[in-house]
This record gives structure tokens, C-alpha cells and sequence, in this order.
């Protein structure tokens, strides 16, 4: 596929929402979407988990947040969730692929994403796969008894039939973190979000129910998408993201997590779309019941969580930014 073709190819768009924070921050995605990518002709979806047996409470959004999604042209479409649940939320980014059209090209994000340019411009190439570089060494843990970062990652490409040593980065030393394929998944592409989405249930479950010997030690929970992320990105031909995805995570997309954490290191443009965009009087009604919103927003308890940091000089780890907002008060989530 060309660049050019890659540029121009239509593609959807998928987040989640539900009940409580997601909600919301499914909410302000919209918001941010129509504002900075006015020309994206895509479908912008919202999979919306069901009431069941896996949801001890109803998982639904409440109707306010879910019609001012659809007056955003967002489409929330249900799904019912068989393999995951209440017990591993990470899971419906993995079920809600079901609610896409069969065929079409799609990109994920989750739902705590603001855009902050237009993403049309991406030039994506759907035969390639690939997510989000965005992460720290957080899987396999270093553990006393452990086999080790190559046993345990070969361990699984061989228990799914996938060639390990194609999908190492052979400028980084053997035994680091960062030779092994491994991604953030608060985005990822692929070219079909049915086939994509049952060889990642398919990895995942698998992972989750039967997990290989030598990672029998490890902690999967919250870390099972991202084990299972990387197997599948290489089962379809994928791998490491290339220039031409830059401006994801970079001046187009912005995956903050958490609002304190985007006040205190995301860049000026991050805080004057976040704003911008939860200030109309239709946005604002929703978003002000959410207490995090409200008060780091509306009563700029933000901004003075900003004023405690220099963006040119933050701590490397994101555990210091966190610690020292708590210290100072402004932690929520």
C-alpha cells in the first residue's frame, strides 16, 4: 500500500463508554473530535457494555451522557460481554470490537484521549497493524525466581505459533524491556475489527485461563491486554509504529489517563483543547456531575495542579508526578 492510498483510506473510529468516569471521558473525546477533525468522514462508535451476568451493576451510561454523544454524531451501540466483565474492565476494549461493521478499517482509542489535530491526515497503513509506543517497562515484572524476559515472551509467541524472533528490535540489548514488542493499548489499528477482535479474545482468554509455564508468577491483571496486544499486532503482519504515526500521541491524539496527570505534563495545547471543548453550556451541564471534571475544570483546581510542575523538567517516572499530587492535594481520578 502507498503512502498516499494509507492517507486517504476511510477508517472508523472506536472508544468505550459506560457508566462513571469513562462516560464522560468518552464525552470529551467527542467534543474533541468534532473540534479538532471537523473533515474526519469516518463513524465514530461508542461500545456501550450490557446488563449481565459478568456486571454486578448496570454498566450503562446514564441517557444525559448518551445523547450528548449522539449529538455529537457518535454511535453507541451495545455489546454484551461473554470472557471478561466487571472483573477485568480492560476486557471491553477487546469485546466492544464486535459493535464495528465487518470489513471496514478501524483505529481504537481509549476513552481518557483527546484530540488535538486532525487525524484524517494519518496515513495509516491497515495491512500493517500497530498501537501505541507510550509505555513504560510495566510486563513481565522482574521477579527472584524468574526465567526472564526472553523466556517468558518466546514462551507465548510459541504456545500462538508466532515467529519471536522477527518481532525483537535487534538495536536494543538482549534482556531490556525495550528489545521485546510491547505497546501502550491506548490505540491500536487494524484492517478488519471482526478478525481482529476474535484473535484478540482468542490470545487473551487463552493467556488469562492457560497461562505458559514460565510466566506462571506473573500478574496479569491490569496488564492482560497488553500482554496479549503484541501477539496479535504480529499474527497480522504488524509491528513497532513507524514516522508516519507521529502525531498519534504526539500533536494529533493525546492519551492522558487521568486528568491531574494531563494538568501536570501534557503540553499547552492539550490544556487549551481540554477546556475549549467543556466549555459550552450543553457539554458543561454533563460533564459538572462528575466531580473530577467539576472541580479540576470548572473551579481550576487544575491549573494550580499545573503550577507545581515545569513541563521541561518532569520527573522520569510518572509515580513521582502522582505522589506529588497527592501530597499536594489534587489527586482524583
Amino acid at each position: 500500500m502507498t503512502a498516499k492510498k494509507a492517507a486517504s483510506q476511510p477508517f472508523n473510529i472506536l472508544i468505550v463508554g459506560q457508566a462513571g468516569r469513562l462516560g464522560f471521558e468518552a464525552l470529551l473525546f467527542a467534543a474533541s473530535l468534532r473540534a479538532r477533525a471537523p473533515g474526519f468522514a469516518g463513524g465514530l462508535f461508542v461500545a456501550e457494555p450490557q446488563p449481565g451476568p459478568l456486571w454486578p451493576g448496570d454498566p450503562r451510561m446514564p441517557d444525559d451522557v448518551r445523547e450528548a454523544l449522539e449529538a455529537l454524531e457518535a454511535e453507541v451501540v451495545g455489546f454484551d460481554s461473554s470472557a471478561f466483565g466487571a472483573t477485568y474492565p480492560h476486557g471491553n476494549k477487546i469485546e466492544g470490537l464486535s459493535v464495528l461493521p465487518e470489513g471496514e478499517p478501524f483505529v481504537f482509542f481509549d476513552s481518557d484521549t483527546l484530540v488535538t489535530g486532525d487525524i484524517s491526515t494519518v496515513r495509516f497503513d491497515f495491512d500493517r497493524p500497530s498501537a501505541s509506543m507510550r509505555r513504560e517497562g510495566t510486563w513481565p515484572v522482574e521477579e527472584l525466581y524468574w526465567p526472564g524476559y526472553t523466556a517468558i515472551w518466546r514462551s507465548l509467541y510459541d504456545r500462538f505459533g508466532l515467529d519471536f524472533e522477527s518481532s525483537l528490535d535487534p538495536d536494543q540489548p538482549n534482556e531490556y524491556w525495550q528489545r521485546y514488542l510491547y505497546f501502550n493499548a491506548g490505540w491500536f489499528f487494524g484492517a478488519d475489527p471482526a478478525a481482529f477482535g476474535a484473535r484478540f479474545l482468542d490470545y487473551a482468554t487463552a493467556i488469562r485461563d492457560e497461562p505458559t509455564p514460565e510466566m506462571v508468577i506473573q500478574p496479569l491483571d491490569p496488564w492482560l491486554d497488553q500482554v496479549a496486544l503484541p501477539l496479535v499486532i504480529h499474527a497480522f503482519g504488524g509491528g513497532r509504529p513507524g514516522p508516519e504515526l507521529d502525531g498519534l500521541d504526539g500533536d494529533l491524539t493525546c492519551h492522558y489517563r487521568l486528568l491531574p496527570l494531563l494538568y501536570a505534563r501534557e503540553s499547552d495545547l492539550v490544556v487549551e483543547v481540554l477546556e475549549e471543548v467543556a466549555a459550552p453550556n450543553r457539554i458543561k451541564k454533563v460533564l459538572k456531575r462528575h466531580d473530577p471534571l467539576k472541580r479540576m475544570i470548572y473551579q481550576g483546581r487544575g491549573r494550580k495542579a499545573r503550577a507545581l510542575f515545569d513541563r521541561a523538567d518532569l520527573p522520569r517516572k510518572e509515580a513521582q508526578i502522582r505522589n506529588r499530587l497527592k501530597k499536594e492535594g489534587f489527586w482524583m481520578r
